[in-house]
């Protein structure tokens, strides 16, 4: 069992002075792995990183023309920490005080830890015993149970990918080095983690290319780690936008992108303003959302001016005519099962996007939103879509319930009773 309370958090003057300081600190002068956090309270930014030589990775730092306008080292050192203990620890760091928002990040967010190692479940109780530390010197500001359930947290581009998302960003990646491909169309059902990959991507491609940590990858990932330096040749600096075609999820997501370093809140935008000017690259979340001239209330004024300006007929195009005509490249994510709107382009002007020589379409099949996977989301989708057959077995898991309610007041109730 490891102890929850085995840990230090030593705080110096991150300056040229600092080394003189590290010289009383046992774990940095004979080379034990620490973790440490470089921060500035004026400014907001902080940097989180692991070593196992914090003097040189001190010394490198402060020739470092971002990291060196930070003011203060915390070097978290512990006797029970090993390098895989480290790296867990910086990789939840990362996440959380992404997450927490009283810092910016200046971390790329690729090469996150994300392995078993031996008792790694007790160094979640030391992390949690740290968190708790941080907060309590002001170096952190919320609960991990408050940043788990807050929408910065949840849309973070600091995350592990799953295997399933991997292989969907290695597939838009080279689509977009590719010169004879302008859509790539990235499809899963709802929970399949598509906004997570679009703000990951846009993350990734507006970091820059000296600040990715590669040093933790092994030789089977070579390739990823190439796709990423020839993506980052290719557009060094690309002109993006994210857009968001309902308002409500646009201003999330919006919030989001103001706390993530290198991401500005005009970066997304909802389709009309597609009009105002063209793009490299255009991301679009719930592309199913898109919209033709049908049912758009006090929207159709807004339509009309966008159809005009970019030269379409308002009777016969769409949101997704203008996404094409503005960008250079298109990456669309969609799931045809959402668009239930007489309002949503049709499916058939997807159906052709498709199709086209121009076009390439992946596919994201991994469940993240609920814990019953992708069994329980099949036996649903049948289930309210009649197709199950006579005979079929019941959904039934250990991990999961599935609760019935003829009152939605009482739904709500116990969804409140759950949140307390």
């Amino acid at each position: 069992m490891i102890p929850a309370n085995e840990f230090v958090v030593s705080s110096y003057d991150f300056d040229a002075n600092l080394f003189n300081e590290l010289h009383d600190s046992h774990y940095a002068k004979n080379l034990w792995p620490v973790v440490y956090i470089l921060s500035d309270g004026t400014i907001k930014e902080a940097y989180v990183g692991e070593t196992t030589d914090a003097y040189s990775r001190m010394s490198n730092h402060l020739k470092n023309n971002e990291k060196n306008k930070l003011s203060t080292a915390h070097l978290i050192s512990s006797g029970q920490f090993n390098k895989s203990a480290t790296l867990d620890i910086e990789s939840n760091l990362i996440k959380y005080i992404s997450g927490d928002g009283k810092y910016k990040l200046l971390n790329a967010n690729v090469g996150l830890a994300n392995h078993n190692f031996y008792q790694k479940e007790h160094y979640w109780d030391l992390f949690r015993s740290l968190w708790d530390k941080l907060r309590a010197e002001g170096i952190s500001k919320h609960a991990l149970e408050y940043i788990d359930n807050s929408d910065l947290f949840k849309y973070s581009p600091y995350k592990t990918l799953a295997l399933d998302q991997r292989k969907g960003l290695l597939v838009i990646i080279r689509n977009l080095l590719n010169d004879n491909i302008r859509s790539i169309i990235v499809e899963g059902g709802a929970g399949t983690g598509k906004t997570i990959l679009a703000i990951f991507l846009f993350k990734l491609l507006k970091t820059n290319i000296e600040d990715f940590n590669f040093k933790e990858f092994g030789d089977d990932e070579a390739e990823f780690i190439e796709l990423i330096l020839d993506l980052k040749i290719k557009y060094p600096d690309p002109k993006m936008a994210l857009v968001i075609p309902m308002s409500s999820f646009r201003g999330t997501i919006k919030k989001v992108f103001k706390n993530i370093k290198g991401l500005k809140t005009n970066m997304v935008i909802g389709p009309a303003e597609l009009a105002n000017e063209r793009y490299d690259i255009v991301f679009v979340d719930e592309s199913h959302r898109l919209r033709q001239r049908k049912n758009l209330g006090a929207y159709f004024g807004t339509f009309d001016k966008a159809c005009e300006k970019l030269g379409f007929n308002k009777y016969t195009c769409s949101e997704l005519d203008w996404v094409i005509k503005q960008s250079g490249k298109s990456v669309l994510f969609y799931d045809e099962d959402q668009s239930i709107k007489p309002s949503d382009v049709k499916t058939t002007d997807f159906d052709k996007l498709k199709s086209g020589i121009f076009s390439n379409t992946e596919y994201l099949s991994s469940q993240f939103r609920v814990r019953g996977g992708n069994a329980y989301v099949q036996y649903i989708n049948k289930l309210v879509k009649c197709k199950l057959e006579p005979g079929t077995e019941i959904y039934r898991s250990k991990e999961y319930e599935f609760l019935l309610f003829e009152s939605l007041a009482d739904m709500v109730s116990e969804i409140k009773l759950r949140n307390t």
